[in-house]
């Protein structure tokens, strides 16, 4: 049996360089796949392989100091959902730029939202039904297919465009309720907390584990709406029962299919559904992609 296993931790790495080497290594030996990144400040991973290779890799990854608190999440999957393995080391786990505004050390992110579990969620939420707000803290092709009820997203196209959209006074209404930022497995709710509170918001919360943990508690039976946008071959993954709430980017239909723009220099995410997707000229992410790729076509 095989199963994919999404994992990070936020601790001081000294030798990152290092760190990639000898989880490469460890990859390779397991034949797992998947992606993983390592900075100054610890490291994020998504790994599919068989249930005994992962559980192996696990166990070595405690043995180092730093790795030992981390916390695995399971998933189904295989590592054909991946093309290869990616192991690289960056300044960033997450992309936000924001240089050295992020402080790390033995216990995490230093001044971070506080941390709840699933069931904490809906505690808060009980005592201040009029005060919670529902951030996510993913882009808006993550957003548009799967969302937390209500919940405020910005229509980011990368993690880097959130530092500038929380400058803006937009969002000022926001600053003194109760945010509940959310991702998928809770590693950019870890910066963006913190980002936010550097920003003027008050009482910002995260959701321990992110996404993948509260639906793995409560399923379709929860505050979760639509599908659940994944990093792997497969884009979406669908919750219990739960309905598309994506729209198809030409009939307007419901939809949680993401297909690649056919113009291979683009390679954007086009959201359409399964009859629009059999016209070939459909699947392009703008008309303009349409025209380039026949123009290199017929050079």
């Amino acid at each position: 049996m095989q199963k994919i296993i999404l994992f990070y931790i936020f601790r001081p790495i000294k030798d990152p360089e290092a760190i990639k080497l000898w989880q490469k290594a460890l990859c390779l030996n397991l034949n797992l796949k998947g992606r993983i990144i390592i900075s100054k400040h610890g490291i994020n991973g998504t790994l599919g392989g068989l249930v005994d290779d992962l559980k192996t890799y696990i166990k070595t990854n405690k043995e180092y100091e730093s790795f030992k608190q981390i916390k695995y999440k399971w998933s189904e999957g295989s590592r054909e959902d991946f093309p290869k393995t990616s192991i690289k080391v960056r300044d960033e786990l997450v992309s936000f730029k924001i240089g050295d505004e992020l402080e790390v050390n033995d216990y995490g992110v230093v001044d971070g939202g506080k941390k709840l579990k699933p069931e904490m969620v809906h505690q808060l939420i009980q005592k201040y039904p009029k005060d919670v707000v529902f951030f996510d803290g993913r882009n808006q092709y993550e957003a548009k297919i799967g969302r937390f009820k209500n919940a405020v997203y910005l229509k980011t196209r990368t993690s880097k465009d959130f530092a500038n959209e929380l400058q803006s006074k937009k969002w000022n209404n926001l600053k003194k309720k109760k945010i509940i930022t959310y991702c998928t497995g809770g590693i950019r709710c870890e910066i963006l907390t913190k980002m936010m509170k550097n920003r003027g918001f008050k009482d910002v919360y995260q959701i321990d584990g992110g996404i993948a943990k509260y639906i793995e508690k409560y399923k379709d039976q929860g505050l979760w709406e639509g599908s659940l946008f994944v990093f792997d071959q497969r884009l979406s993954l669908k919750v219990g029962s739960n309905k598309d709430i994506g729209e198809c980017l030409f009939c307007k239909q419901s939809t949680s299919q993401y297909l690649n723009c056919k113009l291979k220099s683009c390679n954007d995410l086009v959201l359409i559904c399964q009859n629009c997707a059999q016209n070939p000229d459909n699947l392009y992410h703008t008309k303009q992609c349409e025209i380039e790729d026949k123009k290199l076509q017929s050079a």
